[in-house]
């Protein structure tokens, strides 16, 4: 089973990226916290896919990903940043060198969420074709 690790603020997000990641078969840890992550990271062992607030609370969401890209256990590891708005170009290119592989605005569908797993090889990629018993119909 993959391992999704969420990274938000708010709660509802949270409890909205659980379940579709959970429909999509990974196991899901969350958390609201920087650190907190980071202990939870050490924790899990190889985790698939993290995805970030682009605004933590208590820790600057660089230093987040940076920290995690350091860690040799976290190099294969797709890291997704959620913005809550357009990030702008500076941000943007910060948060890339910094290591985060894409990011995504919110609100999203989920299928924008099955696109960012199919570019990056951890799920299915989406057809629309409801008649597969493998794939979840929305």
């Amino acid at each position: 089973m993959m391992k999704a690790l969420v990274v938000e603020s708010s709660s509802t997000m949270r409890s909205v990226l659980r379940r579709i990641l959970s429909m999509r078969g990974f196991e899901v840890a969350e958390t609201d916290s920087g650190q907190e992550a980071l202990n939870l990271l050490g924790a899990m062992g190889t985790v698939d896919l993290i995805l970030v607030d682009w605004t933590l609370p208590e820790m600057n969401n660089l230093d987040f990903i940076t920290r995690v890209r350091h860690e040799t256990a976290h190099a294969s590891m797709m890291v997704l940043m959620l913005a809550a708005s357009e990030p702008g170009m500076r941000e943007l290119h910060r948060a890339l060198i910094a290591g985060a592989d894409d990011y995504l605005m919110k609100p999203f569908t989920s299928m924008q969420i099955d696109e960012k797993l199919a570019l990056a090889g951890l799920a299915w990629q989406w057809t629309g074709d409801c008649e597969r018993k493998d794939l979840p119909c929305r």
